[in-house]
């Protein structure tokens, strides 16, 4: 395991009447397991890099902890072919975690893996508190942006970045992972960490948005979510309800808004 994000591995080159040995660079993935006071929770398949931020943002996200200082401390150990997180939070949110008794078997682009009810899929999400108007053209210059802070992908070609901008569409934070859920998590924890999510910033992927992209963003507390591709249904109805403007097939200068269209603004 690199850490890095991308490993090399040996690849076969077929062309007419022709084949061409070679090395290409390929995305890691890896299982992450997250164990909550030596209690493992959930496992996911992700990219083995910023894997504090990680399980910072998937704890706040998925509600397992309130505060950051719920957190005491995390640390990364690799076990096996795969890594544990050990994070030690406080005692009153792990008697919360044990009585949901849920445990999650994540896959690669799939948040909701394992959940053992629909009231558990689709618990409320809570309504962003004074989400701000979003410029069209800070939408459009953020998306813009994310290429220059994709490293890993420019690598690999292989993984998702979700970023947060400021009102302007300066790009704050952007984390990768080859799982869009896991990118999302980790630019939770980060900011969570840094206390660099200002009120009337945004979420911004490079993923088609459904109902968990939303969810998490509006834990973050975001304005609107852009993503590059398209929205879901449920994906829609949860952003009308948390306050979140959601636009999608943000390129080449246009968007699509699906939810709160009037605090989309020219």
């Amino acid at each position: 395991m690199s850490r890095e994000g991308s490993v090399r591995r040996p690849a076969c080159r077929l062309t007419a009447g022709r084949s061409e040995s070679l090395e290409e660079t390929v995305a890691e993935e890896v299982a992450i397991a997250l164990v909550y006071n030596g209690i493992s929770h959930a496992v996911m398949m992700a990219t083995p890099c910023d894997l504090e931020d990680f399980a910072h943002g998937f704890s706040l996200t998925e509600r397992i902890v309130e505060r950051s200082s719920e957190i005491y401390d995390i640390e990364v150990e690799p076990v096996g072919r795969g890594i544990e997180v050990r994070l030690e939070i406080a005692a009153q949110r792990m008697a919360g975690l044990q009585q949901r008794r849920r445990s999650l078997a994540g896959r690669t682009g799939c948040g909701l893996c394992g959940v053992d009810s629909l009231e558990a899929a689709l618990r409320s999400v809570a309504a962003v508190c004074d989400p701000q108007p979003v410029a069209r053209l800070a939408i459009e210059r953020a998306m813009a942006g994310l290429p220059e802070h994709q490293r890993i992908n420019r690598v690999n070609g292989a993984t998702h970045a979700a970023g947060w901008a400021s009102a302007d569409g300066t790009l704050v934070a952007v984390r990768e992972d080859v799982g869009r859920h896991n990118a999302l998590d980790k630019l939770a924890g980060a900011l969570a960490q840094s206390g660099s999510a200002e009120p009337g910033g945004f979420v911004v992927v490079t993923s088609r948005c459904s109902y968990e992209m939303v969810q998490k963003a509006a834990a973050i507390g975001a304005s609107a979510i852009a993503a590059v591709s398209a929205p879901t249904s449920l994906a829609i109805e949860t952003a009308e309800q948390a306050g979140v403007a959601l636009a999608a097939f943000v390129r080449e200068g246009r968007l699509t808004v699906y939810a709160h269209a009037e605090r989309i603004v020219a």
